[in-house]
């Protein structure tokens, strides 16, 4: 998953680690500035959707543009490139 926007990393890469928790899935990130966090995120299907609404919608300091999502393993999940 790469969040694309007006991002303010030292608040909202421990409100994806938190949020992930939350949700149970596993998560790592690999890189993190202003404009792009990238994240690689692993679980059912349905909560990494639940986790791509709530990084969309984000804490109040960040504005998220995009959210760029592709699967790495090849599994069921579908690319997904949508605006937030």
């Amino acid at each position: 998953m790469t969040i694309l926007g007006d991002l303010d990393a030292l608040s909202f890469v421990p409100w994806i680690r938190r949020h992930a928790a939350k949700l149970g899935l596993s998560q790592a990130i690999s890189h993190t500035s202003s404009q792009r966090i990238e994240l690689e995120v692993a679980g059912p299907v349905d909560l990494i959707d639940m986790m791509e609404l709530g990084c969309s919608l984000g804490p109040f300091d960040v504005w998220v543009e995009t959210i760029h999502r592709t699967p790495v393993d090849g599994g069921g999940d579908q690319v997904r490139d949508r605006p937030s």
